[in-house]
């Protein structure tokens, strides 16, 4: 009879954390959407400036588009890629990358609020630490990223000799938004491991921002050991190199099948699972300035 008071006094619990956990999830999406609101706000005051920096952002990365744009004025084929078949790559990671540095690219500057205790402010408040980190001091101006590399993808798309279909199609936005899941679930990582660190920004955006300009390039240029790393270890390959490969009709270095070119939303919820367990120890962790 006790035993069985028990077994519902447990199931009564844990039926109460879901709503709590969900409640707690909806507070953080919400806390996030009002400290973006503020600072969105705070940038279209200066509506010049905005325009600008957006334009600026843009600019800059494409000069990474422009050299090797130059390059192929010399070749006709990098490691077997065109142009248009390199700009659908290019295109793809920074726009992936754009998107999850909108929204969570802030979080490389945990270490320095760690260091002068700024994360103790935001500890006391009611929504999650996460959620304040990633949208404080949003910058708008991030935008300019990803429409540079969604107009470069459009023209890539366009321009590639493909056999369209739907499912072909599809496969463009959803590897789109899977990648930018996936560098968003490394710059979370990267997050929780500078509470150990105190400030390792620079190794977050190794993985990152250098990543990004890995995949820019085929595959087929790089050592079969760098692409094991970067497929099993850190799975940047399924932001778009599988996709990219099963789209263009061209077998994968490694001889993974072609089922692997739909897997990356899976990989980006397998990523992003243990990223936020890591940033939740992390915060638990924390031990007021200095720790």
């Amino acid at each position: 009879m006790a035993e069985a008071v028990l077994g519902r006094e447990r199931g009564a619990g844990l039926a109460e954390v879901a709503p709590l956990r969900r409640n707690r999830a909806v507070e953080g999406v919400r806390g996030y959407g009002l400290i973006v609101a503020m600072w969105i706000r705070s940038t279209m005051t200066y509506r010049t400036s905005f325009l600008l920096s957006a334009v600026g952002n843009a600019a800059i990365t494409l000069l990474d588009f422009v050299a090797i744009s130059i390059m192929f004025s010399h070749v006709d084929a990098l490691g077997g890629f065109t142009l248009p078949e390199v700009a659908l790559l290019y295109g793809s990671c920074s726009a992936s990358l754009g998107l999850a540095d909108l929204v969570l690219g802030n979080t490389d500057r945990i270490g320095s609020r760690i260091r002068d205790g700024s994360l103790d402010t935001m500890l006391v408040r009611p929504v999650p630490v996460l959620a304040q980190v990633a949208a404080d001091r949003f910058a708008l101006r991030r935008v300019g990223r990803i429409v540079q590399g969604a107009g470069l993808l459009a023209w890539a798309v366009s321009a590639v000799d493909v056999e369209w279909t739907f499912g072909k199609a599809l496969l463009v936005p959803v590897m789109v938004v899977a990648g930018a899941v996936i560098f968003g679930a490394v710059m979370v990582a990267g997050a929780a491991f500078q509470f150990l660190a105190g400030d390792a920004a620079e190794v977050q955006n190794s993985f990152t921002y250098g990543g990004c300009t890995m995949l820019q390039y085929p595959p087929t240029v790089f050592a079969k050991d760098l692409l094991r790393g970067v497929t099993f270890v850190v799975p940047l390959a399924f932001v778009n190199w599988l996709p990219a490969l099963y789209l263009l009709g061209r077998p994968d270095p490694l001889g993974l099948p072609q089922w692997a070119a739909f897997v990356s939303p899976l990989v980006a919820f397998a990523v992003f699972l243990p990223a936020s367990l890591a940033w939740r120890a992390g915060v638990r962790s924390y031990r007021s300035t200095g720790s």
